[in-house]
């Protein structure tokens, strides 16, 4: 067994006009997160951590957002694509999502429960907010931070 550990991040800023989705769930909301795709930003960190751990480059080189092909994509699909290009099994993924509004305690089950179905392992989203401070404490933006803990099957190799 050999356990690999990948972090991600992301970042999107929020707009009147776009829809809000994180993690999956559409949330109703005044304004939403601007990106090439539909931008969520959990799904995002989530995506980067599993390419970190396996070291199979990250969310851009993938899916560029230069591409009209990833244009309003559904990142939980991203997501799926992802997956099937793993080589190993997903351990597990926690995930921090910081933002001042919306609350996000009443979705965070749900996020958790699909995400965890897509890739057939636990799942724990977490909600925090930045206390006022820089962009995302202005209420300009959402951020989250993942974690992700994927078994190669390998043998660990040892110097």
């Amino acid at each position: 067994m050999a356990l690999r550990i990948g972090t991600g991040y992301d970042s999107h800023r929020l707009v009147e006009g776009e829809r809000l989705v994180i993690g999956g769930v559409e949330i109703e909301h005044d304004r939403g997160l601007a990106g090439h795709s539909d931008a969520d930003v959990l799904t995002h960190a989530v995506i980067d951590a599993l390419l970190g751990a396996l070291a199979l480059g990250d969310l851009g080189e993938l899916f560029p957002d230069d591409e009209a092909e990833w244009k309003d994509a559904d990142s939980i699909d991203l997501l799926r694509v992802v997956v099937g290009r793993l080589r190993g099994a997903v351990v597990n993924v926690d995930v921090t999502v910081i933002c001042e509004e919306p609350r996000l305690a009443p979705h965070k089950a749900e996020m958790s429960a699909l995400l965890s179905e897509v890739l057939s392992a636990p799942v724990s989203v977490k909600a925090s907010t930045n206390e006022g401070l820089g962009a995302i404490g202005r209420g300009e933006g959402i951020a989250c931070i993942a974690v992700a803990l994927v078994d190669t099957g390998d043998e660990l190799q040892r110097a």
